[in-house]
């Protein structure tokens, strides 16, 4: 095999065309097996592959730079730079991030990235530093997968022709997002691909960018001519390449969305494409089936989504049949944030699904564009949760001291499915207020409890079992980890108090006043970070009184690929760990 001799990119420099070739084959198994084992971004690796040996091959890394978008295509770079173990060896899988990393080669990893549309404006920083310490290297940003459609991919695009100097942008076009694409900027690249890039209308040019465009994504001679023509260039240049998503394997190509992420799967049986379906009843799945009912019965309800709707449970069986009452803005949620305020203030019931560690790239709209204007959008966000995604780049727990604070959002806490049913329900009717909705992320829970229709009471917890000395209040998710805990006080003789708090973003003054009377400690649970967070606002309240408080949830910090079981044993999060903190701290 070639692969296992390549350490670093300087070991394809003398093969021959028809080695490279041989390199590309052995690369695209190496990142099927991984992914076969492992799990991981698939049809976006595959479709890169040959480009990527392609690029390493005439350009000079490490000394030269190369950035990329998300993560999404970095496998094949990563075996041709000294990693083939972690997608070789089954027992080193794990030494190997998913997404580009530093701290793993700080040689050629330049920066950590795994949020999308970076690349270039990160590059362009990159280009002028460069420029200005007299260097030589080139600088290369890797952009595809639906990035160009965030903001901050045209606002690098834009500062680098400003900047003027050598950058050279692969635009990897692989026709798809993670889903279809959707947006006017990709009717254009669709126009470029028809004319073979002669097409007048250009959106690169437009901008001041030189171009070039290749069609042949999977020929490695073609790929090497193009970037041997551009590698020198005095100013930021485009190579446009047109590849396939999933290249080289079947089932990947025949389900492009479904093997955008895949699970561990056969890779004779190609069963690995990334479904709901398989995981049984989960609160996405469930959301998106919900969304969908709403908007057929009601005209007025339009669903929106940002680049991932299938994370949401808006698969295409289920987005489809909305026609006119589902917009994509692709990768763009501060479109989104947007879109929503003006939908609710023309009249309509908009619904926006998206996950909490995407929403952070919106915080500014949520405040001027949506909050000010007190326009009442609803927004679902998953995958909320300590037992979500762990990668640093994707971490979704931090989604409540950034929401809660933000004035006139209301951000409210299901327990159960049949509570967030009533709570969406009356978030899409009632119109004065914007609304957050925090899905729980783990076990689906049911309830035959009636829950309120009505929630215009904000700041109105619900006290769920009366008991005194001590009172646990636990949010969302994590309310069925307090109805444990408080099973457990009952062994050491303590009858205690129940709340389910709901909203997270106001505290019910009345009820923690009353439990001022007969009880000595409250504690607080909570799936997600201390710092900012739900408790901290509860101890706040308190803070002048002689009750105690403890908060329960994760220190801040950025978690990066966390076992979980570790984290919950650290964090005090384990039911037998919480009860004897209460116990210790009562004497």
């Amino acid at each position: 095999m070639y692969i296992e001799k390549i350490n670093s990119p300087k070991d394809l420099k003398s093969l021959s065309l028809l080695e490279l070739e041989e390199v590309s084959k052995e690369v695209r198994e190496a990142v099927l097996y991984r992914i076969s084992k492992k799990g991981g971004h698939m049809g976006s690796n595959l479709a890169v592959v040959e480009l990527t040996v392609a690029m390493a091959y005439v350009f000079d890394f490490p000394k030269d730079k190369v950035v990329f978008d998300v993560s999404h295509q970095t496998y094949p770079y990563k075996i041709l730079t000294g990693r083939a173990y972690g997608f070789m060896d089954e027992k080193r899988l794990s030494e190997i991030s998913g997404f580009s990393s530093p701290e793993e080669s700080p040689e050629y990893d330049v920066f950590k990235v795994g949020h999308t549309s970076t690349s270039v404006a990160l590059a362009t920083g990159l280009q002028k530093a460069r420029d200005m310490l007299g260097g030589n290297e080139r600088i290369i940003a890797f952009i595809g997968d639906g990035s160009l459609s965030g903001g901050e991919a045209f606002e690098g695009l834009d500062l680098t022709a400003e900047i003027g100097s050598n950058m050279i942008i692969i635009v990897n076009d692989n026709e798809m997002s993670i889903p279809e694409n959707h947006g006017g900027l990709y009717e254009n690249l669709k126009t470029l691909r028809e004319t073979k890039g002669e097409a007048k209308l250009n959106y690169f040019k437009s901008l001041g960018l030189d171009y070039i465009y290749v069609e042949e994504g999977h020929n490695i001679k073609c790929l090497i001519d193009a970037f041997e023509k551009v590698k020198d260039s005095d100013h930021p240049i485009v190579v446009h390449v047109h590849t396939i998503k999933g290249y080289g394997y079947e089932p990947a190509m025949r389900d492009k969305e479904g093997y955008h992420h895949a699970v561990p799967f056969d890779l004779k049986k190609g069963n690995g494409a990334m479904s709901f379906d398989d995981f049984g009843e989960c609160y996405p799945a469930l959301l998106g089936k919900y969304v969908a009912k709403k908007a057929k019965e009601d005209e007025k309800v339009v669903v929106v989504a940002t680049g991932a709707p299938g994370a949401t449970g808006l698969p295409p069986k289920v987005r489809q049949p909305l026609g006119k009452q589902y917009v994509d803005c692709g990768i763009a949620e501060e479109c989104a944030t947007a879109l929503i305020s003006g939908l609710a203030k023309g009249g309509m019931k908009p619904i926006w699904n998206t996950y909490g560690t995407f929403i952070q790239r919106a915080y500014d709209q949520l405040v001027q564009d949506l909050c000010i204007n007190g326009n009442s959008a609803v927004i679902n966000l998953a995958g909320c949760s300590i037992f979500g995604m762990g990668s640093i780049t994707h971490i979704c727990f931090f989604d409540i001291a950034m929401l809660s604070h933000i004035p006139n959002l209301v951000y409210i806490a299901p327990t159960t499915w049949e509570e967030f049913v009533a709570m969406e329900d009356w978030a899409i009717d009632q119109d004065k207020y914007p609304v957050a909705i925090r899905l729980p992320h783990i076990k689906v829970v049911h309830s035959q409890e009636k829950y309120d229709t009505d929630y215009s009471r904000l700041n109105t917890y619900k006290m769920v079992k009366k008991g005194s000395r001590v009172a646990i209040i636990a949010l969302g998710g994590f309310f069925q980890k307090g109805e444990s805990v408080r099973e457990k006080l009952l062994s050491f003789g303590i009858n205690a108090t129940l709340i389910n708090p709901r909203f997270i973003s106001g505290v019910d003054k009345k009820m923690l006043e009353e439990l001022k009377k007969d009880h000595e400690l409250i504690v607080t649970l909570e799936d997600g970070c201390l710092d900012g967070g739900f408790g901290e606002r509860i101890s706040r309240f308190y803070g002048p009184s002689n009750l105690k408080v403890l908060n329960f949830g994760v220190e801040k910090a950025l978690y990066d690929g966390y076992d979980l079981n570790e984290l919950l044993e650290k964090s005090h999060l384990k039911d037998d760990l919480i009860v004897s903190d209460i116990i210790k701290t009562l004497g």
